[in-house]
């Protein structure tokens, strides 16, 4: 079992940057895939980047790439979402997410096991 916390959300104009961190209780973060997921006021929770246990792999939804960078420290049991060039597209909910899939890369929803709280981010045209 993993507990997470997100924070770093808040309110920016388009353009913007903001940093989300995401710390993990227990002994054994590094054993899981990590992803951040957006869900938007009346719509699904969809995927916007995950990072492989060994912090060699990433993936990003392409309404993002270019824009967010996915990060894991293991030693301080956290993960990272960089946002820079902010769009109001990008408002939602963030959530981290943590799997235990045997795949390097999980993509599905379902594919993870813990879920945060999440973090709301804002962002004004």
């Amino acid at each position: 079992q993993v507990q997470l916390v997100e924070s770093g959300g808040g309110l920016v104009q388009a353009g913007d940057s903001l940093r989300l961190s995401c710390a993990a209780s227990g002994r054994t973060f590094s054993s899981y895939g990590m992803g951040w997921f957006r869900q938007a006021p009346g719509k699904e929770r969809v995927l916007v980047a995950v990072i492989s246990r060994t912090v060699l792999n990433t993936y990003y939804a392409d309404s993002v790439k270019g824009r967010f960078t996915i990060s894991r420290d293991n030693a301080k049991n956290t993960v990272y979402l960089q946002m820079n060039n902010l769009k109001p597209g990008d408002t939602g909910s963030y959530y981290c997410a943590a799997s235990l899939s045997s795949l390097t890369l999980p993509t599905l929803r379902t594919s993870f096991d813990f879920w945060g709280q999440g973090t709301q981010v804002t962002v004004s045209s």
